[in-house]
């Protein structure tokens, strides 16, 4: 099934590493218009080299001013992938409040924020559009020590339902992917010892963690023409995780 963007623009957030760089680099190659947006602008520069002829933006997105004026000067977007996520992990009673106002600021706020701005310029247009944001399975199953992040990808998957009953009428189409562990560079390294990674990989019924091109080719998909009567949905991209 090939998938063509050609003549979209596309917004990544979270673009410096992982699942988001992966993610420019597949529009980019699908024939979108791509702008990369990170906090950290070495990410960026190193991207740019990468992916020569993309356009960055640099702001942190926990900035709700900051991230008002960077994504409205970025104009016409057609598809949106929200993918900027911080993910602190604290046992239930040592929670902080700054891990709070951290997390919800930037794996809900932010994309509410973005979504907004993004949306209502889809509307000026009377443009149709594709949003996909990036949940986790972290959302419908508690996971040890991660009582903010599943609240904050909990609140996240509600976010994305609610958008798309309210832009549908728009042809703005919301959905959500749920990987479990993904084995980005970050995840080797949290996800490489055997003694944390086996009791884990032992639910998952294909006893594997996703690999980036898992989550990517499923984001691609949900942003094309190809899934254009799916909204709403919040995909698991577990291996059957959830399915147990």
């Amino acid at each position: 099934m090939e998938i063509s963007f050609a003549g979209l623009r596309a917004l990544v957030t979270g673009a410096g590493k992982g699942i988001g760089r992966e993610t420019v680099k597949a529009l980019q190659r699908g024939g979108a218009r791509v702008v990369a947006l990170s906090r950290t602008q070495a990410d960026l520069d190193s991207l740019s080299r990468e992916c020569p002829g993309i356009e960055v933006v640099c702001v942190d997105l926990a900035d709700w001013d900051a991230t008002e004026t960077a994504v409205r000067a970025v104009g016409v977007v057609d598809l949106l992938v929200n993918n900027a996520a911080v993910a602190v992990l604290e046992p239930f009673l040592e929670v902080t409040k700054e891990a709070v106002d951290t997390s919800f600021d930037v794996n809900v706020k932010s994309v509410l924020h973005v979504s907004q701005i993004v949306a209502q310029q889809m509307i000026a247009r009377r443009a149709s559009g594709a949003i996909v944001n990036i949940s986790s399975q972290a959302s419908q199953c508690a996971l040890q020590n991660h009582t903010v992040y599943c609240a904050t990808k909990g609140a996240l998957d509600m976010l994305t339902k609610v958008m798309a009953l309210e832009l549908g009428p728009q042809k703005i189409r919301v959905n959500a992917v749920n990987p479990t562990v993904v084995m980005t560079d970050m995840g080797r390294i949290g996800w490489s010892d055997p003694l944390k990674a086996g009791p884990m990989m032992n639910r998952i019924p294909l006893r594997r963690f996703a690999e980036v091109d898992d989550v990517v080719n499923s984001v691609l998909f949900l942003l094309s023409d190809k899934s254009a009567m799916i909204t709403g949905v919040t995909l698991p991209i577990d291996g059957g995780f959830l399915a147990c």
